[in-house]
């Protein structure tokens, strides 16, 4: 008897090249921020395993976090993934020397000779980075460029950026409790041919609250959900803008919920609707 393929992630092709990019990926904030011993590791392990796995690729980090580049940098080397991984992370400083510094430290913490995207986290000195970064990128030492916001009173200055063509991707919080984006900057973003990362997807883990106790909808098995972590991620990388969103994950169970997402059938914009009604009435 043939043997049944596992399904795998669906993806996006980033405007930029076309690369095909996995529509789920695994964010470092907090969950990544411990000490690098093999205690610590172990249960992290099986983590990136469950990404990687279900065609998983993208792991996003940033000198903000503490440890986490570290983390993900021993990871990778440890399990041998770094060739399937896309791996990002940020600059997050002032100054062109300062910049160079620290996003040099990011390279040997993640364990990389290459990033595949550097961003500019928060829009921190921009312009003094972005002269480094179109020369690193043209060095090949980075693949993309991005910049990053987690705020939607930012969303107006990213805008004004995006519309320099100069950014490959642009980073931005985006979920069923925080939905601005959806107004005008996720069509401009699809306009201008910027791939999107969405960061805060359960919104700090307001959408969990929220839902606590409550069953999903019976409608929800349409569209292949069978917890809330998978709705509320189908619900934003089903949005024809985004390429990928990153919950955070310390947990392989939650990992493993969390990919499901990027898998089966997705909403269509009249389910979509349906998803947000759900959520506007609790």
């Amino acid at each position: 008897m043939a043997q049944t393929a596992s399904p795998r992630m669906q993806t996006r092709p980033i405007p930029a090249t076309g690369e095909a990019l996995p529509v789920i990926g695994l964010g470092t904030y907090q969950v990544l921020d411990v000490e690098e011993s093999p205690q610590a590791l172990a249960p992290l392990e099986p983590v990136m395993r469950a990404l990687v796995d279900a065609g998983g690729s993208v792991v996003d980090s940033s000198p903000m976090y503490g440890n986490a580049e570290t983390i993900s940098g021993a990871l990778s080397e440890r399990l041998g993934l770094r060739p399937r991984l896309f791996m990002a992370t940020k600059v997050w400083t002032s100054g062109r020397e300062a910049g160079i510094r620290q996003m040099e430290q990011s390279f040997a913490r993640m364990r990389t000779a290459r990033m595949d995207l550097m961003q500019v986290h928060n829009l921190l000195d921009w312009s003094t980075h972005l002269k480094t970064l179109q020369a690193w990128k043209a060095e090949g030492r980075v693949r993309y460029l991005g910049i990053t916001h987690y705020h939607s009173g930012a969303y107006g200055d990213l805008a004004k950026l995006l519309k320099t063509k100069q950014w490959d991707f642009v980073q931005l919080n985006y979920s069923l409790a925080e939905r601005e984006a959806e107004e005008s900057l996720l069509p401009l973003a699809r306009d201008l041919g910027v791939a999107v990362i969405a960061n805060r997807p359960f919104a700090q883990g307001a959408l969990f609250s929220s839902t606590k106790g409550k069953d999903l909808p019976a409608w929800a098995a349409d569209i292949d959900c069978a917890s809330w972590a998978t709705f509320f991620l189908k619900w934003i990388v089903s949005h024809p803008a985004v390429n990928c969103a990153i919950p955070a994950s310390r947990k392989v169970e939650h990992t493993q919920q969390n990919v499901q997402a990027g898998m089966g059938r997705m909403p269509d914009a009249a389910q979509r609707a349906r998803m947000a009604k759900v959520i506007d009435s609790l």
